[in-house]
């Protein structure tokens, strides 16, 4: 699999944040885990370090790479390898 430069990264993190934020049900599940409100979503969108912490969410649950990589066309692996892209991502994964 090719290295994803950290552009691309950015753009499939926002894309799962748009995703996750259309979803009814995993929107509110975000949200009390990552402490954020709308404020906070549409600042962290041009955040880098926030982006991350889209995919660290994401990539918590099988079933959601799996519906969003569905939705959004993408690989299953591409969030993974988005994270790696963006800051903190190439620390060590201990999952």
């Amino acid at each position: 699999m090719t290295a994803m430069t950290p552009e691309n990264a950015q753009t499939l993190a926002l894309e799962a944040l748009g995703w996750i934020a259309g979803n009814d049900e995993l929107l509110p599940v975000f949200l009390g885990a990552t402490g954020a409100d709308g404020a906070t979503l549409r600042a962290g969108a041009g955040d880098p370090a926030f982006l991350g912490s889209v995919l660290d969410f994401l990539l918590m649950d099988d079933a959601w790479i799996v519906a969003f990589c569905d939705a959004a066309g993408r690989a299953y692996e591409a969030p993974r390898s988005a994270r790696a892209a963006l800051p903190g991502g190439d620390l060590a994964d201990w999952a």
